[in-house]
C-alpha cells in the first residue's frame, strides 16, 4: 500500500506545511498584536477552506461515478492534466516565495485587523483554500491512478498530520528547519511524480477516445518485468511508470521532465526561511471589537454552504431517469404494464410475477439488439433496469430459468434523439462457422494423436523407454492443445489424461490411467512390461475418442467459455506443478494450452472484432508476453520444471497468465448466446 500512499503522503506533507505555516504566521501575528479575540475569525476561515476542499473532492468523486466508462476515462484524464498544472505552479510559487512569504502574510494580517472580521476571515480562507483545492484534486487523481483509495487517503492523512506537527514545532520555536532546502527537494520529487500523473492522464484520454494512439506502444516489457514484484509495484505506484506505455505517454512524460525540471533547478536560490517569529510583527493601532453574534452561526454557515452547493452539483450531474413504470416478467405476463415511454434515460421497475427466477432484456424486436438487461430476478422481487430510449420499436424478452423465452408485444416510441447504441446478441448461427472450423481442427488433432499414441505404445512394447519419454511429451502436447473440446470428451478425458488425485492409493490405484500414469512409470523407473498395458489402454482410448467425437454434442456456447477456461486450468494445475508425475514438463503443457487458446481465438476473431474492436490487440499483446516467458524456459528438447524456477521468474509467469486471463474475461459475455422467443 505504501507505493500508492507515498505520492499522496508527499503532497499532504508539502501542501499541509504550506497551509500550516501560513496559519501559524496568522496566529503568531494576532497573538503578538494582542488580538487573541480575533483568532476565531482565522479558524473560521480555515474551516471554510477545509469544507470547500472536501466538497470539491466529493463533487469530483460522485460526478465521475455517474459517467459512462469512456467518459470517466476522459474526465479523469482532463483532471489529471489540470492537477499536473496546479502542482507545477505550486512548486514554482513556493520556490520563488519561500524566503519572503512570512513577511507578506504578516503585512496582510496587519492590514486586515483594522478592516473588520470579514476581511481577516477572507485572508485566512484564501491563504489556505488554494492548498486545500490542490490537495483534493491531486489526491483524487492519484487515487484514480492507483485504482483504490485506501492507500492514497492513508498517505495524505499521514502527511497532513506530520505537517501539523512540524508547524506546531515551528510556531513554538522547537524546530529549526531550512524550509528553502525542504521545499526545493520536495519540489523536485513532486515534479517527477507529476510527470507520471501526466502520463497516466494522457493514457486516460487515449482510452476515452479524446487522443489517438491507444495501441501504439513505445515499449512492452510485460514479458520481462514482473508486474507483481515489490520493485515494479513501487515504481508503478509512485511514478506511474508502467511496463507497457504508448508513445504519447512516453513523449508527455519525458517532455514534461525535460522542460520543467531544468527550469525549476535553475531558479533555485540559496537562503533559508526563518521560523515565524511573533516578535517581528508590529502591533496595530487600536482594534475595534466586531459586532457580537452567536459564535456558532458563521462556522456552521461556512461548512454548510459548500456542502449544500456540492450536493446540488452532484444531484444535478446525476442522470435523471424519467418517471419509471412497472413491467411484469414471467412466462405468461412478459411486458405487462409496458407503455410507450418518453425518449431519454428511463428506469423500468422489472417485477417477477412468475414462480421462476428470470432474466429480462429490452430489445429491438426487428434485429434482436439489446438496450438493457437484468439477470437473476427472483420470484416476487423487483429490480431496476435503466436504459436510454430514442425513437424506434421496443419489446421485452423474458427468459425464465428452464423455460422457453417469451417476447412481449412491440411498443413504438416516436421522437428524435438519434439512434441509441445497442448490443446485437450472438446467436447459435453466428457461432456455427467458428464451431465447424474448430471441430475440423480437433478432428485433425485427434488423428495426429492416434498416430502418436500408437507410436508411444510401440516404443514401450519394444523396451525403448528413452524414446518413449520423448514420444510421450510429443503426444501429450498434442492432446493439451485441444482444450476447448474437453467438455465433449465425456469419460474419455479421464481415461486419456486422468489424475491420481482423489483415487484411493493414488498412483498405485488400478483406475489411474492415461498420460499421467505412463509419465509416472517412465520417470520413476518402471519397466516396459509394467507400462505395456497402460500404453495400450491409452492408444485404445484415443481411437475410441476419435470415432466418437463427430457424434458428440458440442454446444456452440462452449467456445467463448473455453477461451478463458483453458488457461484457468493451466494456472491452477500446471503452473503450480500439481500435475507433474516426474517429467517436469508442466511448462510444455502450458505452451500447448496457449497454442490451443490462440487457435480458438483465431476462429472467434470475426465475431470478437465486431463486438469489441480493441479487445484482440490487447489480448495479442498479453499472449506475446506469456509466450516469451515460456520460450525462455525451453532449452532445446528440455523444459525447466516449475519447481526449479526462481521466484521472480515464477512470479512473472503467474502474473502474465493472470493478466491474459483478465484480458480474456470479457469474451464469454461478449459472445453469450441469448435465447430467442
Amino acid at each position: 500500500m505504501w507505493d500508492d500512499a507515498f505520492p499522496s503522503f508527499l503532497i499532504g506533507l508539502r501542501e499541509g506545511l504550506e497551509a500550516g505555516l501560513i496559519v501559524s504566521i496568522l496566529v503568531a501575528t494576532l497573538v503578538r498584536a494582542d488580538a487573541k479575540s480575533r483568532l476565531p475569525q482565522v479558524w473560521t476561515g480555515v474551516l471554510a477552506a477545509i469544507a470547500l476542499a472536501m466538497s470539491f473532492g466529493a463533487v469530483l468523486t460522485f460526478t465521475a461515478a455517474n459517467l459512462s466508462a469512456t467518459a470517466q476515462e476522459a474526465f479523469g484524464g482532463v483532471l489529471s492534466v489540470i492537477a499536473v498544472a496546479f502542482v507545477t505552479a505550486m512548486v514554482f510559487w513556493m520556490r520563488r516565495s519561500a524566503r519572503t512569504f512570512s513577511g507578506e502574510i504578516r503585512e496582510k494580517v496587519t492590514g486586515a485587523l483594522g478592516m473588520g472580521a470579514g476581511v481577516l476571515m477572507l485572508t485566512s480562507f484564501l491563504a489556505v483554500g488554494r492548498e486545500g483545492l490542490e490537495t483534493a484534486l491531486f489526491l483524487w487523481t492519484t487515487a484514480r491512478a492507483a485504482g483504490e483509495s485506501s492507500g492514497p487517503l492513508t498517505g495524505a492523512a499521514i502527511g497532513l498530520v506530520l505537517a501539523a506537527a512540524l508547524c506546531w514545532g515551528l510556531y513554538h520555536r522547537v524546530l529549526r528547519i531550512n524550509l528553502t532546502k525542504f521545499f526545493t527537494a520536495t519540489g523536485v520529487v513532486l515534479i517527477v511524480i507529476a510527470a507520471g500523473v501526466l502520463g497516466y492522464g494522457l493514457r486516460d484520454l487515449q482510452e476515452g477516445g479524446v487522443l489517438p494512439g491507444p495501441t501504439t506502444y513505445a515499449f512492452d516489457l510485460g514479458g520481462s518485468v514482473d508486474a507483481g514484484s515489490w520493485y515494479s509495484t513501487l515504481v508503478q505506484g509512485v511514478f506511474n511508470l508502467m511496463p507497457t506505455m504508448t508513445w504519447l505517454q512516453v513523449v508527455g512524460y519525458v517532455g514534461y521532465l525535460v522542460v520543467v525540471l531544468p527550469l525549476f533547478v535553475r531558479g533555485v536560490r540559496g537562503g533559508s526561511v526563518k521560523t515565524p517569529e511573533p516578535e517581528s510583527a508590529p502591533a496595530p493601532e487600536a482594534v475595534s471589537s466586531p459586532r457580537r453574534r452567536p459564535v456558532w452561526v458563521v462556522p456552521v454557515a461556512v461548512v454548510a454552504v459548500p456542502a449544500v452547493v456540492a450536493g446540488c452539483v452532484v444531484a444535478f450531474a446525476r442522470p435523471k431517469p424519467a418517471s419509471s413504470q412497472t413491467v411484469a416478467v414471467s412466462e405468461t405476463e412478459c411486458g405487462k404494464g409496458f407503455t410507450a415511454p418518453d425518449t431519454g434515460r428511463q428506469t423500468f421497475q422489472m417485477h417477477n410475477t412468475g414462480d421462476k427466477t428470470a432474466e429480462v432484456y429490452l430489445i429491438d424486436p426487428a434485429t434482436g439488439a439489446v438496450y438493457g438487461e437484468v439477470e437473476g430476478i427472483a420470484p416476487g422481487t423487483t429490480r431496476d433496469l435503466v436504459a436510454t430510449v430514442a425513437g424506434g420499436s421496443y419489446a421485452w424478452r423474458c427468459v425464465p430459468t428452464g423455460a422457453k423465452a417469451v417476447t412481449s408485444a412491440t411498443v413504438h416510441v416516436s421522437g428524435t434523439g438519434g439512434a441509441v447504441k445497442a448490443v446485437v446478441p450472438v446467436s447459435e448461427s453466428d457461432l456455427a462457422v467458428p464451431l465447424k472450423t474448430y471441430k475440423v481442427y480437433v478432428d485433425q488433432g485427434l488423428a495426429t494423436l492416434e498416430t502418436q499414441t500408437r507410436q508411444l505404445a510401440a516404443d514401450i512394447a519394444g523396451d525403448r523407454l528413452a524414446k518413449a519419454r520423448t514420444d510421450w511429451l510429443t503426444a501429450h502436447r498434442t492432446y493439451s492443445s485441444l482444450g476447448a473440446a474437453y467438455g465433449t470428451f465425456e469419460d474419455f478425458d479421464q481415461r486419456i489424461n486422468g489424475r491420481a488425485d482423489g483415487l484411493a492409493g493414488g498412483v498405485a490405484n488400478k483406475d489411474f490411467a492415461g498420460f499421467h500414469r505412463i509419465e509416472y512409470g517412465l520417470w520413476h523407473g518402471q519397466s516396459a512390461s509394467e507400462l505395456k498395458v497402460p500404453a495400450q489402454q491409452l492408444a485404445a482410448a484415443v481411437v475410441g475418442l476419435r470415432k466418437a467425437f463427430p457424434t458428440q454434442d458440442f454446444d456452440p456456447g462452449d467456445l467463448p467459455l473455453r477461451a478463458h477456461e483453458i488457461l484457468e486450468n493451466a494456472l491452477q494445475f500446471e503452473l503450480t506443478g500439481d500435475t507433474d508425475e516426474g517429467s517436469g514438463t508442466n511448462l510444455a503443457t502450458v505452451d500447448s494450452n496457449l497454442a490451443g487458446t490462440r487457435e480458438l481465438l483465431t476462429v472467434l476473431t470475426p465475431l470478437l472484432t465486431k463486438e469489441s474492436p480493441t479487445l484482440l490487440p490487447t489480448v495479442d499483446a498479453a499472449v506475446a508476453r506469456l509466450q516469451a516467458l515460456l520460450d525462455s524456459a525451453h532449452h532445446g528438447g528440455s523444459w525447466t520444471p516449475v519447481e526449479q524456477l526462481d521466484q521472480p521468474t515464477r512470479a512473472r509467469l503467474d502474473g502474465a497468465t493472470g493478466q491474459l486471463l483478465e484480458d480474456l474475461a470479457p469474451v464469454p459475455d461478449l459472445l453469450e448466446i441469448r435465447k430467442s422467443a
